[in-house]
């Protein structure tokens, strides 16, 4: 039965929002301090120019296939089941090589405050996947509710920073230049890396665009809440980021693993360290709850289509959760957060995502000749988004050009394994239906930032009057 509430402006943009901003802004600062010192600045102006491109190439790819979201069902529309099932399969690995990065987050924030030796910090990423995994089998509302009530706790400690860091530009300019001279110190060789992991902090997008059947005018108000909503998101970066190369000395942050602890000890000493680490530890552990919960889906997704394992589609008998291929990632993951670093993981998922990102560009140029007029500029943004997504893959490294090929070559025998398999038709009716696409849309919206945009949202209607 068709949604009756429609999504408002503001509804989509919140959505954009919480889906994309997590606990990246704690990790990517170092990364790209190494590779381009203080002109990461605008390393990140210029990624969210390309992930806006790529976001909106989604809206119009959501616009011509309003019913079911994702790019699987994008490309899999424009050419075939063949090339739906690459874009699928290899968005599911990029989104797969995420999830370790995080544990490995955790530990080096959580060091900050005990001390782990080798084994301690193997126990610690083995609790901590297995506990955000356990979460997602027993189910998502509960997880939501608790996500809610630590919205404060992950934002309070970078706005404190933020508004700290503000106060001493203004008391020490000079030691802020200082910092920020020179803006290039390392040239350029490192752009394309760079924009690698900083692109992946901006990454999200993918799960936040719905069905334009569910919004109200969605050829005006996609487009805006999406640019609006990626404004949002490039001002909270920004704005954390100038802080951070203002204070500390790029070299500094060039071989820290917790650059936010940094500032915060630097701005508010040992408490400000202590507030940094505590609201990392929370935001690192509530994006991988939510990176478990979408990279289950886009699997099960694909099993209830008969392209992957049959036992991926299982459900729990109490909980209704796919926990099969949540125990199978989680297993996964712990793996990859045990033998591998955080950049290499980074740059080999972005590989693999632009790859998907590709395919979908390419659906839009034949869904936007086939279909309706759809969203302005639509002719237009596939092909800038096939230049950005070609740009990413050539800037990873050697090693992630070659494995990634072979991983998602590793998809074409597995599709012609399972396609003759026939799907499993109630469930795949269920879970593409246009309510079961909103309702997981609209779990979104309990993440990160998006959440306190909805609560400060509340509170002037409230002081309005509700008009």
């Amino acid at each position: 039965m068709p949604l009756r509430q429609e999504l408002t402006f503001f509804d989509v943009t919140a959505i954009v929002v919480g889906a994309i901003v997590g606990a990246d802004i704690y990790i990517a600062s170092a990364l790209t301090a190494g590779l381009v010192g203080p002109f990461a600045i605008v390393v990140w102006v210029i990624a969210a120019v390309f992930a806006t491109i790529i976001a909106l190439v989604f809206a119009s790819c959501s616009f011509h296939v309003p019913l079911v979201g994702g790019p699987f069902a994008y490309v899999s529309s424009a050419f075939d089941d063949f090339f739906g099932f690459l874009t699928g399969w290899s968005l599911w690995i990029a989104e797969m090589l995420a999830l370790p990065v995080f544990a490995l987050a955790f530990v080096q924030y959580l060091e900050y405050l005990v001390p782990l030796d080798t084994a301690g910090e193997l126990a610690v990423k083995a609790a901590f996947l297995f506990l955000l995994t356990a979460v997602n089998i027993l189910g998502v509302k509960a997880a939501g509710r608790v996500n809610d009530v630590l919205t404060v706790v992950k934002l309070l400690p970078i706005f404190l920073v933020v508004i700290a860091g503000l106060g001493y530009f203004v008391l020490y300019p000079g030691r802020v230049l200082a910092n920020y001279t020179p803006f290039a110190p390392l040239g350029f060789a490192g752009l394309g890396p760079a924009m690698v992991l900083v692109f992946w902090a901006y990454v999200g997008f993918e799960l936040a665009t719905l069905p334009a059947g569910e919004v109200k005018d969605p050829a005006r108000i996609i487009p805006r809440a999406l640019v609006t909503g990626m404004a949002v998101v490039t001002l909270f970066y920004l704005s954390t980021n100038l802080v951070v190369f203002g204070i500390i000395p790029w070299q500094v942050l060039a071989v820290s693993t917790t650059p936010l602890v940094l500032v915060g000890v630097a701005l508010l000493g040992t408490a400000g360290g202590l507030l940094m680490s505590v609201g990392a530890l929370v935001s690192v552990s509530g994006s991988d709850e939510s990176g478990i919960l979408g990279t289950s889906r886009l699997a099960y997704a694909m099993a209830i289509d008969g392209l992957f394992p049959r036992a991926f589609a299982r459900l729990h008998p109490r909980f209704g959760t796919p926990w099969v291929v949540l125990v199978f990632e989680g297993s996964v993951a712990f793996v990859l957060a045990s033998f591998s670093g955080i950049r290499s993981l980074i740059s080999f998922s972005v590989f693999t995502m632009a790859f998907s990102f590709l395919l979908t560009c390419c659906a839009l140029v034949v869904l936007a000749r086939r279909g309706k007029h759809g969203l302005r500029g639509e002719r237009i943004l596939p092909w800038a988004g096939i230049a950005i997504c070609l740009y990413l893959m050539y800037s990873t490294g050697l090693f992630d050009k070659i494995a990634g090929t072979l991983v998602i070559l590793a998809g074409i025998p597995l599709y012609v394994y399972f396609s003759p398999k026939a799907d499993i038709a109630h469930l795949k009716e269920l879970f593409l239906s246009e309510e079961a696409v909103f309702l997981r849309g609209m779990e979104l919206k309990k993440r990160f930032l998006a959440n306190f945009l909805g609560m400060v949202h509340r509170l002037v209607k409230g002081v309005s009057g509700g008009t």
